[in-house]
């Protein structure tokens, strides 16, 4: 995925927002530290465009400690940025690529530190749907890829990744 491609799938994900969220007024957006943060900027800036609303609440919240994987490897905690509360909110979480599902629930636990939510709902740009370790699946998604356990799936960001386009990459294998 990438050029046009791209941006139609992030026109589409934010017409599927407003239909469900109308004004966001009871709503929040907050995108998963590192990776979704970029995509959650993408999702937020052009919502803000289609609506005319300014004031959509927007956070950014990091899982670094909250994933059951954290004292295995070496830490890279993201600042969070999250200056309201998410109590009788619909919640759009963000994240570029979902996968295990591990981030997520992370992502939930982490959350509770902001109130009880009325509803969280999950939006992604990828839906790898293979391979999932717990329950989750999510509610908007620009694209589904079925592959191997080995396969990884990258999304580079323009401006982010010093890539000149915003793209997806499927590697037949995981590459440093």
């Amino acid at each position: 995925m990438s050029g046009r491609q791209f941006q139609f799938t992030l026109d589409r994900l934010c017409y599927q927002l407003i239909e469900e969220h109308d004004d966001f007024t009871e709503s929040c957006l907050i995108g998963i530290q590192p990776r979704g943060v970029p995509f959650a900027d993408r999702i937020y800036n052009r919502l803000k465009e289609l609506t005319n609303i300014s004031d959509i609440p927007y956070g950014k919240l990091d899982v670094t400690f909250y994933r059951d994987d954290f004292r295995q490897k070496v830490l890279n905690p993201y600042p969070t940025k999250m200056d309201f509360l998410v109590e009788n909110k619909k919640v759009v979480l963000i994240d570029d690529v979902l996968y295990s599902g591990r981030t997520i629930r992370a992502a939930l636990t982490a959350l509770e530190h902001y109130g009880r939510a009325n509803k969280i709902e999950m939006l992604c740009l990828i839906n790898r749907r293979f391979n999932r370790h717990l329950p989750i699946k999510s509610d908007y998604e620009g694209q589904q890829v079925d592959s191997l356990d080995e396969a990884y799936v990258k999304v580079e960001w323009k401006g982010v990744d010093e890539k000149q386009e915003d793209r997806v990459v499927l590697y037949p294998k995981k590459t440093e």
